[in-house]
């Protein structure tokens, strides 16, 4: 299990929040298939191959019976598919039943992106302290590159080139790619880094890479963002529902809205396929609205 955290967590680059749930999930999987995890791989290995795809069927369905969303029973059964994917990689040689399972299907959900005159609410404030212009320049970054939150938390000083307007970001899977960045967030990095600096000098903090720190010159964590953007939004008069993520929508939608092809969109948020960046089309209404009234004959 240890081995299988691991790989999630270096060589697939997930999040905490994710390697956590994939653990539970797991645990729960086994305790439902009475298979106990030994220190004798054999052991474990002998129960895995005894499972039944009925019994399977009989966890799914169980999953059902407890009103799970499917979005949660979609998750659970990733994280069982993952690990047999990682066990066959490491030459465990038994049939994988969950392979044989179809997943519930689920409509997509169109997700929460600001208008742009939240954007202005949301970054209209003169930063009174260093804290607050950490905060705005969180705001910049997230706003000017669309990058997640996972991304802008392991940002480190030298993946960023004030000079050329980009950053480079690891994202999923550790997958590299370069993002382009606006004057404004250049502008506030540039007078966000020195102080930051100078705060971990005096903290005596020895790794000054990270870009985002906590008040004890640290790497910022990714729930520490969520709370400071909740206090942020509430302030702004922006839905409850609002996250940091929903900057990454808007970053999306906002560029579709002004003409940008869906392909350049796709390469900057990192997405592996086309389809994922698709939903930005349904949420550009008014945009082909404009476009329409432009071009038809009869509009």
């Amino acid at each position: 299990m240890k081995e299988f955290i691991d790989y999630l967590k270096f060589e697939l680059n997930y999040s905490h929040h994710t390697i956590r749930a994939y653990q539970s999930d797991l645990v729960q999987f086994f305790q439902w298939m009475d298979i106990i995890i030994t220190e004798k791989a054999s052991d474990f290995y002998s129960s895995l191959q005894r499972v039944d795809l009925i019994r399977v069927r009989e966890y799914l369905q169980n999953l059902y019976d407890q009103r799970l969303s499917k979005r949660t029973i979609l998750r659970k059964l990733s994280a069982i598919r993952s690990f047999y994917k990682y066990l066959k990689r490491e030459g465990f040689d038994g049939e994988n039943k969950v392979a044989l399972l179809s997943s519930p299907k689920i409509g997509r959900k169109i997700p929460l992106f600001l208008t742009i005159d939240e954007v202005y609410r949301l970054f209209d404030f003169t930063p009174s302290n260093f804290w607050e212009l950490r905060d705005k320049a969180i705001f910049e970054v997230l706003y000017a590159t669309g990058i997640r939150v996972s991304e802008l938390v392991f940002l480190n000083e030298d993946q960023i080139d004030l000079s050329e307007f980009t950053i480079r970001v690891f994202g999923k899977g550790k997958k590299e790619r370069i993002v382009p960045i606006g004057r404004k967030a250049v502008g506030i990095l540039k007078e966000y880094l020195p102080g930051k600096r100078r705060f971990q000098n005096k903290c005596g903090v020895q790794e000054i890479s990270p870009v985002f720190i906590n008040k004890y010159g640290q790497r910022l964590s990714s729930r520490s963002v969520a709370r400071m953007c909740k206090k942020y939004f509430h302030k702004a008069g922006i839905a409850d529902s609002a996250s940091p993520h929903s900057l990454r929508h808007t970053f999306a939608t906002h560029l579709l809205d002004t003409g940008i092809d869906l392909r350049t969109i796709q390469e900057m948020l990192g997405h592996v396929n086309l389809s994922t960046t698709q939903i930005y089309t349904h949420m550009s209404l008014d945009h082909l609205m404009q476009v329409y009234d432009r071009a038809h004959p009869k509009a």
